[in-house]
């Protein structure tokens, strides 16, 4: 079973925003969707993009270099349901965010 880590804190993690993190030698995207948090890969399936880079609007990032898109909550390609990014769990404890990967 996996552990949670801590990767940041949730008042410095605005909603509506994105950002990347570290997890055991992992990078991870994580989104701000109006208060709760959600974790993917960071690595777009298109061209290797870095998803915690891109544009959120609601519960959908898109990619910063070729405009593929992602349900945050689910991992699914919006164009492709087929194509799908990992999804963590994620646990927030006080003002910890913590990621088990």
């Amino acid at each position: 079973m996996a552990e949670f880590v801590k990767v940041a804190n949730l008042s410095e993690f605005a909603a509506g925003t994105a950002q990347t993190v570290e997890v055991n030698g992992k990078t991870i995207a994580l989104y701000n969707v109006g208060g709760t948090i959600y974790a993917t890969d960071n690595t777009c399936l298109h061209q290797g993009g870095p998803l915690g880079e891109g544009m959120l609007e609601g519960d959908v990032v898109t990619c910063p270099w070729h405009m593929w898109q992602y349900n945050v909550r689910t991992g699914e390609n919006l164009d492709d349901k087929s194509l799908k990014l990992a999804t963590y769990p994620v646990h927030v404890e006080g003002n910890d965010v913590k990621v088990a990967v």
